[in-house]
């Protein structure tokens, strides 16, 4: 079994399910692959997938886990992890097909509270499943390790010269499963700037922090069933409501960094500990996020930007270099940590909202994601154009 644990996963899919319990307890969705390197793939391939995805359906979660959990995510409430005890995947919901091209097609509906568990999984699946398809090797730990150590050494070299705080968000596109153990155990050992992990079960196993807040759906589904224009301000008002305080870090691009400037209020700009970047130019995000708190009259410096958008430590270091002294920066860095291997080429694979309903009563209402990258907009080619007129956006 690729997937081991209803805990592997990253720690934003629980603290977004205990969000849509409170807020959207009836809202459904349904969630769909897409691979940005359109590989193509076998029948060989998916019968595999198909059992993989039927290992999901064996995983509850454990005693140890639970306590674990009430413990250590003190923030989502022992009543949700109760709920867990009893959550199974059901693998009859993963609908999953070749085209005539062969091109890999996934879809999964639920409701929103338990749908999200399913991205994160199926993408390390997938991505483990294709490099012992194509033949990569590096399939024992001596090998890996033996291939990803030295490399490792230069990021702590980075790390260490420049003072990075960081932490592993790479379980979606990892190599394999031992290629983020590996990363993990090295680098708690070897690096004091290494802040802890997205991956819930690693984080539990090794002694160090999950990190996450949110991602791209809590804003989608918001935009379908109300409106894109409030969606970033809706969503924070109502985050906070769920967490008062805790999670404070909140994500900036679903609809472009220059919509969520307008919905970013005072009241919420001093609510939130920071911001995260997910896409665009990395310095001109932070230059106009400084310029928002200053007219505000906050401090930047109390403040934290977390960059996660397909960072390496070179690209983290200039990064952090630039903003010195001006706001605090931390970051999440994923395939460069857990898919950095020789002769390997690290997947483009995502998952995301397609589509949605505030309950069963209500109309089905496509979902969308602008981005502030050109042509990694996610959606319909009628609704990507309402959203953009709504929101006054003009670029192509």
């Amino acid at each position: 079994m690729i997937i081991n644990s209803v805990l592997e996963n990253d720690l934003y899919k629980f603290s977004m399910s205990y969000y849509y319990q409170v807020h959207f307890p009836n809202a459904w969705g349904t969630f769909t692959f897409h691979d940005r390197n359109n590989t193509l793939y076998t029948d060989e391939f998916v019968d595999a997938l198909k059992k993989e995805f039927d290992n999901l359906g064996t995983l509850s979660l454990q005693a140890s886990e639970f306590d674990w959990a009430v413990e250590t995510i003190h923030y989502i409430p022992q009543c949700y992890w109760e709920w867990l005890r009893y959550f199974r995947f059901e693998p009859a919901k993963i609908d999953t097909w070749l085209d005539e091209e062969h091109h890999l097609h996934i879809e999964v509906s639920d409701l929103m509270y338990k749908v999200t568990f399913y991205e994160i999984p199926i993408l390390a699946i997938v991505s483990e499943l294709y490099h012992q398809y194509i033949g990569d090797g590096y399939q024992t730990r001596h090998a890996l390790a033996e291939v990803m150590i030295p490399k490792m050494e230069k990021k702590v070299a980075i790390a260490s010269q420049h003072n990075l705080y960081f932490a592993d968000f790479g379980m979606r596109r990892r190599f394999n499963t031992l290629s983020e153990e590996i990363v993990i155990e090295y680098m708690k050992e070897h690096c004091p700037t290494f802040a802890g992990t997205s991956t819930v079960s690693l984080a539990m196993k090794y002694n160090i922090k999950p990190i996450g807040t949110m991602a791209h759906e809590c804003f989608m589904l918001q935009a379908a069933i109300h409106t894109p224009k409030e969606a970033n301000y809706e969503v924070m008002e109502q985050w906070v409501k769920v967490y008062d305080g805790n999670l404070g870090t909140v994500l900036t691009d679903t609809y472009t960094f220059d919509v969520f400037l307008r919905n970013f209020s005072m009241k919420l700009a001093k609510l939130y500990d920071g911001v995260r970047h997910d896409s665009g130019d990395p310095k001109l995000f932070g230059d106009k996020i400084i310029e928002k708190y200053k007219s505000y009259g906050i401090d930047p410096m109390s403040k934290t930007i977390v960059f996660s958008d397909g960072l390496d430590f070179e690209a983290a270091a200039d990064i952090k270099e630039y903003f010195a002294g001006r706001i605090k920066v931390t970051f999440g860095i994923g395939t460069n940590l857990t898919c950095d291997i020789p002769n390997v080429r690290p997947m483009n694979i995502v998952m995301k909202l397609k589509e949605c309903r505030i309950n069963a009563r209500q109309p089905i209402y496509g979902c969308v994601k602008l981005s502030d990258v050109a042509g990694k907009a996610i959606g319909s080619k009628g609704d990507i154009n309402n959203y953009k007129y709504q929101l006054g956006i003009t670029e192509a």
